[in-house]
């Protein structure tokens, strides 16, 4: 599945006025066609009452009103775009435009090879309250009658495996070369001693260094450097971060289920 296309989004407002976007510039579009608000509010997917307050909104917004109209009930007033109105639509599509434009012309001169602005844009809006967020790339798709194991990518070299079902692989359109999110919560990780490899069934194992820990009553959150500016944030008990020589330093084996591997697009 190619990744939609990014597009520019024009927003207009003055302090302390609703603020007007393309949703309220497409409802005066619909007005211009329909010479009606409630034709308008049926062409834009907006209730009769929904149309009638994003009037308001924008004629209170402007100096002059973008639209004169007259209450007509669901069955209809009449509605047009006064002077003005029909400025302020030529001119925010212009606006829109030159937007687009610009952002192409900016994908093409700050991306990264391999990173487009989209991609920026991307990573900086992804929020979540799991600890361990990784952006990466899909390297393998293995489908099972129920279940999907789906190989992964990130950082320098590194890879991760995670068990979804298969009818989640297939609705998330995960295929080789499609990028993803991947989810790991604090208190999913298992941690060892050392970074040798160790005979265990968790499929996924990462070594790194311990550059942080933090201790409560009964827990500590320990963070791993995982090298090429990656790192995991594990939460174990205080007796185990002890008896294991969990300080900064040291080295640790991160170890992960595979279903505890969660997958996110954006």
């Amino acid at each position: 599945m190619p990744d939609p296309t990014l597009q520019a989004s024009l927003t207009l407002a003055r302090e302390g006025r609703p603020r007007i976007g393309g949703a309220r510039i497409r409802l005066l579009e619909a007005i211009a066609a329909e010479g009606s608000i409630a034709g308008a509010a049926r062409a834009a997917g907006l209730s009769y009452k929904g149309a009638w307050d994003a009037v308001t909104a924008m004629n209170n917004l402007f100096a002059r009103p973008l639209v004169d109209a007259a209450p007509g009930g669901r069955a209809g007033g009449g509605a047009q775009l006064t002077p003005a109105g029909r400025a302020v639509l030529d001119r925010f599509s212009r606006i829109e435009a030159g937007l687009a434009r610009a952002l192409s012309a900016l994908d093409a001169d700050i991306a990264e090879p391999g990173q487009t602005v989209s991609d920026l844009i991307w990573s900086l809006a992804m929020q979540t309250s799991t600890r361990n967020t990784f952006r990466c790339t899909v390297e393998t798709v293995t489908q099972g009658t129920v279940s999907a194991e789906i190989g992964l990518a990130f950082g320098d070299g590194q890879r991760l495996t995670a068990v979804i079902t298969e009818r989640s692989a297939a609705e998330m359109g995960l295929a080789p070369g499609r990028e993803v999110f991947a989810l790991v919560k604090a208190s999913f990780v298992i941690l060892a001693a050392g970074d040798a490899p160790l005979s265990v069934s968790a499929c996924n194992s990462l070594p790194g260094t311990v550059v942080a820990r933090e201790d409560g009553p009964v827990n500590s959150e320990i963070v791993l450097d995982l090298g090429a500016g990656k790192s995991l944030t594990a939460v174990v008990t205080q007796a185990s971060a002890q008896a294991l020589g969990l300080t900064p330093g040291s080295r640790a084996t991160a170890l992960v289920k595979a279903s505890h591997v969660i997958l996110a697009l954006p």
